[in-house]
């Protein structure tokens, strides 16, 4: 009798894993649609790919990157496509535009203030150290007073 419900249960865990199943035409659509799912960003997760996302909105885009790959459109009119419509925040690699120049060349303007804030401090502190001067007789009392801690620490 237990046998008898043990398989729905385990059929019902295995459909849950198994998530979800896609039919391709060709081996080179379902190819385009591991590589576009792969390479589209989820607008809701923001640091995942649609392919592992959970969200609504990722699986909504997984299914309509399914359908654009059986209608049989190429992986650059799908990628148009959702750039249309959610932007180049939807591609994990942006295109170099107007838009997108500083996310691009930022970093780099970011490091290079950096590197001359940095160069900029150590020659302030050298200069302060060549500003300072020590005499001989500041030397001889700094000496004693070196003398006077030894002898009262022995």
């Amino acid at each position: 009798m237990r046998a008898v419900w043990m398989i729905p249960l385990l059929l019902a865990g295995g459909m849950v894993l198994a998530g979800e199943v896609r039919h391709f035409d060709t081996p080179d659509q379902e190819r385009i649609y591991k590589e576009l799912t792969a390479e589209l960003r989820c607008t809701v997760c923001q640091n995942q790919n649609i392919a592992d996302s959970n969200a609504e909105l990722a699986a909504d885009l997984r299914n309509k990157t399914f359908k654009l790959v059986r209608e049989g459109k190429s992986k650059a009119e799908i990628k148009d496509f959702m750039v249309q419509r959610y932007g180049n925040f939807v591609l994990y690699n942006p295109p170099v535009t107007s838009g997108t120049l500083l996310l691009w060349i930022g970093p780099f303007l970011f490091l290079l203030f950096g590197g001359w804030l940095l160069l900029r401090l150590i020659k302030r502190r050298r200069a302060a150290q060549a500003d300072v001067t020590v005499d001989d007789a500041q030397l001889r009392r700094a000496a004693a007073l070196l003398r006077g801690k030894e002898d009262s620490d022995a």
